[in-house]
């Protein structure tokens, strides 16, 4: 297996009522994966700024800094509002432009794209050309997993962005909303619509995320399916991205589809009972999570 995961995106300040929280799915992603023990190269831009300075202390600190962080001396820092409703699910206002929209395909970065196990990659940092065009041009190099993480945020994408960044993934996780946009059909025919969807682009896994009701996946003409695990939910923020974590580290690593799904949507319960994104991880607790009657 090659040594590492590459994760490609925003990072970026979470603001909620009560302070601010690094965050950006893919920066959030990159976490999971080193708190798993997954090595991590993590390719982003901040500005030279105070909140920029002050993520890059915290990248320094999470062991995701590195020669792939660029620096923008024009661009802000972003610093995203987050709101929660009354379920604690949370919605978000993301500024534009800011620093992450300005990627550039710096030197060394197609060969250290070659190089990695897997690329990480989602649909918000395509909201802009330059960082979608160094996306697309490290994906064209790569010989590993890559995972897209639909991950949508309105009104940050457009549809023909989405299916492009579909068809050059062999790894696709969406929620459920992001499926009825992407797959289409009737909410009650979900796996006829997933493998619609494969049919037409030919995506090697499928995987649909349903909030405290679990996830299905579609590998190999199999569906796998788990209903989730009951917690009390402090917020959703990075719930997702500690699901997907957990599975790109069980698909390197090659094991049973359903041992995967299990431990990724116990590791994103786990997260949702915790407040913000990147919880440091209580094993303990994870593993009790997987003991109790799934709901």
């Amino acid at each position: 297996m090659k040594k590492y995961v590459l994760c490609f995106g925003e990072v970026l300040w979470d603001t909620f009522a009560d302070g601010k929280k690094a965050g950006g799915a893919p920066m959030n992603v990159a976490r999971h994966l080193v708190q798993q023990k997954i090595d991590v190269s993590f390719v982003s831009r901040i500005g030279n700024d105070d909140s920029g300075k002050k993520l890059n202390d915290f990248l320094k600190k999470s062991g995701l800094h590195g020669k792939h962080i660029q620096h923008d001396e024009q661009l802000p820092t972003c610093e995203v509002t987050v709101q929660l409703d009354e379920t604690n699910q949370a919605t978000y206002i993301i500024p534009k432009p800011v620093s992450w929209d300005n990627i550039k395909l710096e030197n060394g970065l197609k060969k250290h794209a070659r190089k990695a196990a897997a690329i990480v990659f989602g649909s918000l940092i395509c909201r802009s050309k330059v960082s979608c065009d160094t996306l697309r041009a490290l994906l064209d190099v790569s010989s590993g997993l890559k995972v897209f993480d639909v991950n949508l945020r309105a009104p940050h994408y457009d549809k023909d962005t989405i299916e492009t960044l579909v068809a050059k993934a062999n790894v696709v996780k969406m929620n459920e909303e992001e499926a009825t946009l992407l797959i289409g059909g009737k909410p009650d025919k979900l796996k006829e619509n997933i493998i619609e969807f494969q049919r037409k682009y030919h995506t090697k896994t499928i995987c649909v995320t349903r909030g405290d009701k679990g996830a299905i996946v579609w590998q190999d003409k199999k569906f796998y399916e788990h209903p989730g695990f009951k917690v009390a939910v402090e917020d959703t923020v990075g719930a997702g991205d500690a699901f997907l974590a957990t599975m790109v580290k069980g698909l390197l690593r090659e094991k049973p589809m359903n041992e995967v799904l299990e431990r990724a949507c116990a590791v994103g319960a786990f997260v949702t009972s915790r407040r913000g994104a990147n919880p440091e991880y209580d094993k303990e607790s994870i593993r009790a999570i997987r003991r109790e009657v799934a709901v």
